[in-house]
């Protein structure tokens, strides 16, 4: 019997590691109508080209919703019986911050509501604090943040997979049948 698709996945990585791809994948095996939600911003050309690389990456058969900052509302709009990849929490924190939100009452709301999601989540997060520390107050911010919203997204999630050089590490959970 196939091992059940988690209701809640964290997928960490370094920049570059392959994390999102990794996570693409898992959703393609889910076998269900697949949902985006895509947090970036295209502030300059090169982060223009990143995003269309990105959805020339995924191919067809996927409906994207752009959500800088409102990953709720965004999943507030699924069709029942999809899965969900939000990509990235990494880039949604940095919105955030730059927006001066209260950071703890965002992310205590934003963990509610992906533990409540009545379809499966699929997160896709930089671990951050492997680096340099930062040289700045805000780099450290950012830093500390970003690492304390992993910590309590990975305690959620029923699977925690880390990436590195594309090849996945699980933390914690099983991988869904057919996932090796």
């Amino acid at each position: 019997m196939p091992k059940p698709f988690p209701d809640l996945t964290l997928v960490l990585g370094g920049a570059r590691s392959g994390k999102s791809l990794w996570a693409e994948t898992l959703v393609q095996a889910a076998a269900r109508p697949k949902v985006y939600i895509a947090t970036a911003q295209a502030f300059d050309d090169e982060m223009t080209e990143r995003i269309a690389q990105h959805k020339q990456q995924r191919g067809e058969g996927w409906v994207t919703i752009e959500a800088p900052s409102d990953i709720a509302g965004a999943l507030d709009g699924v069709a029942a019986g999809s899965v969900v990849l939000i990509d990235c929490l990494t880039l949604w924190l940095g919105n955030r911050m730059l927006a001066e939100a209260d950071i703890a009452v965002e992310v205590a709301e934003l963990l509610d509501v992906l533990t409540a999601a009545p379809v499966p989540v699929v997160c896709v997060s930089n671990e951050v604090g492997m680096g340099l520390v930062p040289d700045n107050a805000l780099g450290r911010k950012f830093r500390d943040a970003q690492g304390a919203l992993n910590r309590d997204l990975a305690a959620r999630a029923d699977l925690a997979v880390f990436v590195a050089a594309g090849l996945p590490l699980v933390l914690k959970g099983r991988l869904p049948g057919g996932m090796a």
